[in-house]
């Protein structure tokens, strides 16, 4: 364990030098004519301040706005600067759709979250969303924790480089990580079959999972599934997908084509739905994975009874959630030789196992225009970026939530039930400026988080965080300003593009090109056109600015 540890302290390292490179340009509006706040004396309100603070809700039977973690941040943040926040909640996976209603309706929280930055805009341009940046600038020395947390990268991010406008501040992403590929450890042991190396090793274990359903399920061999699927396909194919992008595709062109977060149109995409078009009808594919909407957990359930051979998802998906999670229910249902393994299975045009990583951005957190405690907000966001509080949100209580090796690793223990539980891995939901893992010394947090999966080998860990760091690609951030044509389009492209795939997947091999020819040209006329051609005149006005500078 000792080894394992070491290799992911040095991973974690490695891949921390990687993506510290850039830095965001500043902005100079005018903080001066921020008026002074007379309250606030010494950094505390000399009055109490109320604010609205948005957190998921997913679901899990706690409720996110009044359990032990939100009061402890209700009470440290009254406490230190004499702050009352109230929580909330937005359901995890309609949140777009949600904080588009509440903003439209003017009942917004005042601190909002959210992954979708074209929504945001769409609601600057109506007046709805604060500009930030003569705030940051006057208060900046009151912000010490969010810019040691964020730095000038992430708080930048999205600032208008002509207006210096901010409309929202990036949290951290920590480790940087996406999608890896899955796999059954005991099958493959059963049938004495090796790993995967390529796609077509990988299809041909997928065939053999399918031919040998009785030796691995007995009476449920009818259940078999080779290879997991949701309606939410591009996310379950990302690690194939990334595979079919020619290896000299440019920056350029990466960033053109990228607007959507599962990467549809980038180049040869649609060559990676026929390969799994193929599966779905070779009966490789889960056949009734059109029939479930996001976040139902009949398909999870399915993975946990162990019915399913291999899936594509989050880098540490199956070792979360403790005896709840995949990992857990495997080894509770079919045996303790039941595991998954991360494997690096899909090569590209040049041999690589390429994964593209954008910048280590997650969430936008922003204002509403209606917010009339901008200050007492900042100092919120601060508090939560502070290492302590943000420490203990991540590990909880000693005894309950975690416990303390000899040697300081924090090794986390089983979610607790009822008022002390979890919501999210790590409380992320409400550490809204960081997601992931950070004990603020990296030494601890690599041999913590190896630990931090209660009940799982550090090995699975280490294995699946290898795979993130194996053949990176970091995109770089080309700083353009507002793209009008994605204003608004987010929620209903994305439906366009669940659909075009759903429908590609489950169409017969002989109508594969035309249900996807047609869904494609949808896509573009019902807006992914504009945005692509504005996303390359405005790219071409920025070289030629840079040009005329030198």
């Amino acid at each position: 364990m000792k080894k394992a540890l070491l290799v992911l302290l040095s991973l974690l390292v490695a891949v921390t030098l990687v993506v510290a490179e850039g830095q965001a340009d500043k902005g100079a509006t005018a903080g001066s004519k921020i008026p002074d706040d007379p309250g606030f004396v010494n950094g505390r309100f000399t009055t109490t301040r109320t604010i609205t603070v948005e957190v998921y809700d997913r679901g899990t039977g706690v409720a996110p706005e009044n359990n032990f973690f939100a009061r402890f941040i209700q009470e440290g943040v009254l406490r230190d600067h004499n702050i009352k926040v109230i929580f909330k909640p937005v359901p995890r996976w309609t949140e777009v759709q949600v904080l588009n209603n509440l903003l439209a309706a003017g009942e917004a929280p005042d601190i909002c979250v959210t992954y979708d930055y074209p929504t945001i805009q769409t609601y600057a341009n109506m007046g709805g969303v604060m500009d930030l940046n003569p705030y940051l600038e006057k208060y900046k020395p009151y912000l010490k924790d969010l810019w040691d947390l964020l730095g000038d990268a992430n708080i930048y991010f999205d600032q208008d480089p002509v207006t210096k406008q901010l409309w929202a501040i990036e949290a951290i992403r920590k480790p940087n990580t996406r999608t890896t590929t899955f796999i059954r450890e005991d099958w493959l042991k059963k049938l004495n079959l090796p790993e995967p190396k390529t796609l077509a090793e990988f299809e041909k274990t997928l065939r053999a999972f399918r031919d040998n359903a009785e030796k691995l399920l007995g009476k449920d061999k009818d259940k078999m599934i080779p290879f997991f699927l949701t309606v939410d396909v591009g996310w379950y194919i990302s690690a194939l997908a990334d595979s079919f992008v020619p290896e000299k595709t440019t920056d350029e062109t990466l960033y053109i084509y990228g607007f959507d977060d599962r990467r549809l149109l980038w180049p040869r995409y649609k060559e990676a739905v026929r390969v799994v078009n193929k599966w779905y009808n070779e009966g490789l594919i889960w056949k009734d994975f059109a029939l479930y909407p996001v976040g139902d957990p009949t398909g999870d359930n399915l993975i946990k009874a162990g019915y399913v051979g291999a899936f594509i998802q989050n880098w540490d998906l199956p070792y979360r959630d403790g005896e709840k999670g995949i990992h857990g229910s495997l080894q509770k249902l079919v045996g303790p030789e039941a595991a998954y393994i991360a494997i690096d299975t899909f090569k590209n045009d040049a041999g690589k196992y390429r994964k593209y990583l954008g910048p280590a951005v997650d969430r936008k957190v922003f204002f509403t225009a209606k917010n009339k405690e901008p200050l007492a907000s900042l100092i919120y966001l601060n508090w939560i970026s502070k290492l302590e509080n943000r420490k203990f949100l991540a590990i909880g209580e000693k005894g309950v939530h975690h416990e303390v090796l000899p040697d300081g690793t924090v090794k986390l223990l089983p979610n607790p039930e009822g008022d002390k539980k979890v919501n999210s891995l790590y409380n992320i939901d409400y550490t809204i400026t960081l997601n992931g893992f950070d004990l603020g010394d990296p030494t601890l947090t690599a041999k913590s988080m190896a630990l931090g999966y209660g009940g799982v080998d550090p090995k699975y860990i280490e294995r699946a965080y290898k795979t993130q760091i194996t053949d990176v690609r970091l995109l770089p951030v080309f700083r353009v300003g507002e793209i009008k044509s994605e204003q608004g389009m987010g929620p209903a492209l994305a439906e366009k593009r669940n659909n075009l795939l759903v429908q590609s997947v489950v169409a017969k091999v002989s109508d594969f090109d035309k249900v996807f020819d047609a869904g494609m040209k949808d896509y573009l006329s019902s807006g992914g056109q504009a945005i692509i051609d504005e996303r390359r005149a405005k790219l071409e006005e920025m070289k030629k600015a840079a040009a005329t500078k030198k």
